[in-house]
């Protein structure tokens, strides 16, 4: 009934692929001066980079499973993943490079083992990856942050004949994020090391049970390899001081529609049941950004969700088929309007965002209290882009995830992108 996440993923990633590992054509369309564009978008002037790292890590036991409780009747504790990355960054000198300096941005696979593979599998990751400077600490190391988010595949899930120990992994296909803090050292002209630590989440995004995921906190060694010619690069002129000094502040409105789906424990006799049956997401959100600089803006926005699972009851629980269990309302009490305070970081290509909001026209149940947002926004053009978001209830409770589309009116940026 519902495309897989798997499928929606590997759509998003032929999609934008391609703008994360070859911007030179987009660059021309951007919104700076010709002169400017064409100095960054120059014949060998992008830096390309390769990496290979090392990870290894410890897993959370957030679930009895990692603890002891499987077939092994031993605790699942080490994990160690091989990386291979690649990336790209502005030229030396260029007005990408001066707003966004040392930032890199690329693709990188993963591939995992956790010593359990008839239980856990061998999963495999694809993903998005953005590191940048924190800190410059001396000319040969600096202090770098990054972040990853992609797919995993080849995960072995939960099953009641087969696999009925792990209560942690639903899905044979799972999403995965990462996010760490690391050195990098310069070690020639062309080397450098990265060495630091991380932590790294896979889940399901609440669209299958169980959905306890597994966590892990991890260290990393890496090597990171520089095509650039380590030439003198002269300052590249044209580039307006105002470009730099002075951000041109403005408001701008961000239309975005969204679906997904989601599973839903429903109480019965004060514990949470599964239902069977997956159910449908439909939402959107529109409202007002103020622009603070190229790396910040931060607005309100009007929310509409219509959630399938939301308010979802029993009856005869005890005495009925699974399929006759659960029944759903009237779609008055799975529709509801909301107000939330949003606040975004914006960087080259992605844009991450969160918010904070509350549901103010609803019929109760479900949709009462507060809920939060977490958002991946990924440029596909000058003003649109691709939207990938999850939603807490509460600050705690899985709700449900926030795949869609995204058009910006009125955007006075002056884009490195479009």
């Amino acid at each position: 009934m519902f495309l897989s996440l798997k499928s929606i993923f590997f759509h998003l990633l032929l999609f934008c692929g391609p703008l994360v590992a070859f911007p030179f054509d987009t660059l021309l369309r951007d919104t700076l001066s010709v002169d400017t564009a064409h100095k960054l978008n120059g014949a060998g002037r992008f830096a390309h980079h390769l990496g290979i790292e090392i990870r290894p890590g410890y897993v959370l036991p957030n679930v009895p499973f990692y603890a002891g409780v499987n077939q092994q009747r031993k605790p699942i504790q080490n994990a160690l993943s091989g990386h291979i990355k690649y990336a790209f960054r502005f030229p030396n000198g260029s007005l990408g490079d001066q707003i966004y300096a040392h930032t890199y941005q690329g693709i990188g696979v993963s591939f995992y083992s956790f010593g359990n593979r008839r239980e856990l599998g061998s999963p495999k990751a694809m993903y998005f990856f953005q590191r940048s400077n924190i800190t410059q600490l001396n000319t040969d190391l600096a202090l770098d942050y990054e972040w990853n988010f992609g797919l995993s595949t080849g995960w072995k899930p939960h099953n009641f004949e087969y696999n009925p120990y792990n209560v942690a992994i639903g899905s044979k296909t799972n999403a995965y994020l990462n996010a760490g803090l690391y050195l990098r050292w310069i070690l020639t002209k062309h080397m450098g090391l990265t060495t630091g630590i991380d932590f790294t989440h896979f889940s399901n995004g609440n669209t299958n049970f169980p959905n306890a995921g597994l966590n892990m906190l991890g260290l990393k060694i890496g090597v990171l390899y520089d095509f650039r010619k380590k030439e003198r690069i002269a300052t590249p002129a044209g580039i307006p001081d105002s470009l730099l000094t002075q951000y041109p502040k403005h408001i701008n409105y961000d239309l975005v529609f969204f679906g997904s789906w989601r599973r839903k424990g429903v109480e019965v006799m004060g514990q949470p049941v599964p239902s069977p049956h997956q159910y449908p997401v439909l939402g959107m959100y529109f409202g007002p950004i103020y622009n603070f600089s190229y790396r910040f803006r931060a607005g309100a926005s009007i929310d509409v969700v219509y959630d399938g699972s939301a308010n979802v009851y029993t009856k005869n629980y005890f005495s009925a088929t699974s399929e006759e269990k659960f029944f759903k309302p009237s779609i008055d009490r799975q529709l509801a309007f909301g107000l939330s305070a949003r606040a975004e970081y914006i960087m080259p290509i992605f844009t991450i965002g969160i918010g904070l909001g509350g549901n103010v026209l609803h019929k109760g149940g479900d949709l009462r209290g507060t809920y939060q947002t977490f958002a991946l926004k990924i440029a596909t053009t000058r003003n649109s882009f691709l939207h990938i978001g999850y939603n807490l209830k509460d600050f705690h409770e899985p709700n449900y995830l926030m795949l869609g589309l995204g058009y910006r009116f009125k955007n006075k940026a002056p884009s490195l992108l479009y």
